[in-house]
């Protein structure tokens, strides 16, 4: 019988859990497709030192290399946390089809774990976030993406 939705959530709270317990942040996931489990990874970033350690984010690696694809088309994510914006555009980049998640980040903003801050800084839009963000081309900088457009043949 195909473990249910419940059940992955389960697990991705329980790698969470033991995250926790291990010294690392209170954050596991699991990539699910056809009913599969294909990766499981847990927060890295204390570990690592790497603020992209997120678990959804290395759950994704992990499964794209074991199924040589960048595409996850029809895959799903269960996260202990809400994910951030960083872990929701590498979900979109990469095609996972759905997300569930089972603490919010109003359920984490008390223990400084929200990323609500991030995302409302991103629905500012690019030219009005806290970071500058502007085009800066060198002046005899041209084709790179046309030269790339050839390499795919």
């Amino acid at each position: 019988m195909e473990p249910s939705a419940e059940e992955f959530m389960r697990e991705a709270v329980a790698l969470a859990r033991a995250n926790v317990k291990a010294g690392g942040r209170p954050f596991g996931a699991l990539l699910v497709r056809d009913g599969r489990v294909i990766a499981r990874a847990v927060n890295e970033v204390n570990q690592t030192k790497d603020p992209t350690a997120h678990a959804e984010l290395l759950a994704i690696r992990r499964a794209s290399q074991s199924l040589g694809s960048a595409s996850l088309s029809g895959c799903i994510i269960y996260a202990s946390g809400h994910p951030c914006p960083m872990c929701l555009a590498a979900m979109h980049l990469c095609g996972i089809q759905g997300a569930y998640f089972a603490y919010t980040n109003e359920e984490g903003e008390a223990f400084g774990l929200s990323t609500a801050p991030i995302y409302a800084q991103l629905a500012r839009g690019p030219q009005a976030q806290s970071i500058a963000l502007r085009p800066l081309r060198p002046s005899d900088e041209h084709g790179l993406y046309e030269e790339w457009k050839r390499q795919q043949g």
